[in-house]
């Protein structure tokens, strides 16, 4: 029989760096989740995914036992890495932060295409492009 589900997380935590602290002390411990034992299943498995925050969805049990899935870092993130910068523009549509070239962007649209609602490589560069406006970097060939 399968076992009962109790609620779902939606945590972003740096990668291979998840510990008791806030937020996922509180998270996990208001539902009676083994933190020590989520934080080493974590780690483990996000340790060679860089200095990226991890977007993660964890499903807890009845039993208080948990799976989780961890997902690709986000767009933002990927895209502060390519172009160099730290943060996004304050003023998008004048000050423009970095520069973005089209083999970038398609890096980026591949490697997040998993976890976009496209399953397109040019409508996931469409999101990634999006999303690159937004913070103030611009698209060049």
């Amino acid at each position: 029989m399968a076992k009962k589900i109790i609620g779902e997380l939606k945590l972003q935590i740096p990668a291979g760096k998840a510990n008791p602290s806030p937020p996922v002390g509180p998270a996990l411990g208001q539902r009676g989740v083994n933190i020590m034992e989520f934080c080493k299943a974590f780690n483990e498995r996000t340790k060679d995914m860089g200095n990226f925050n991890i977007p993660v969805i964890i499903t807890v049990y009845q039993d208080k036992s948990f799976t989780f899935i961890t997902k690709k870092p986000p767009v933002t993130d990927l895209i502060k890495s390519a172009t160099k910068v730290a943060k996004g523009s304050d003023n998008p549509l004048k000050n423009k932060v970095g520069k973005l070239t089209q083999s970038q962007l398609e890096e980026i649209a591949k490697l997040k295409l998993e976890d976009l609602n496209t399953s397109d490589i040019e409508e996931a560069k469409k999101i990634v492009a999006g999303s690159a406006r937004s913070m103030g970097i611009e698209i060049i060939d």
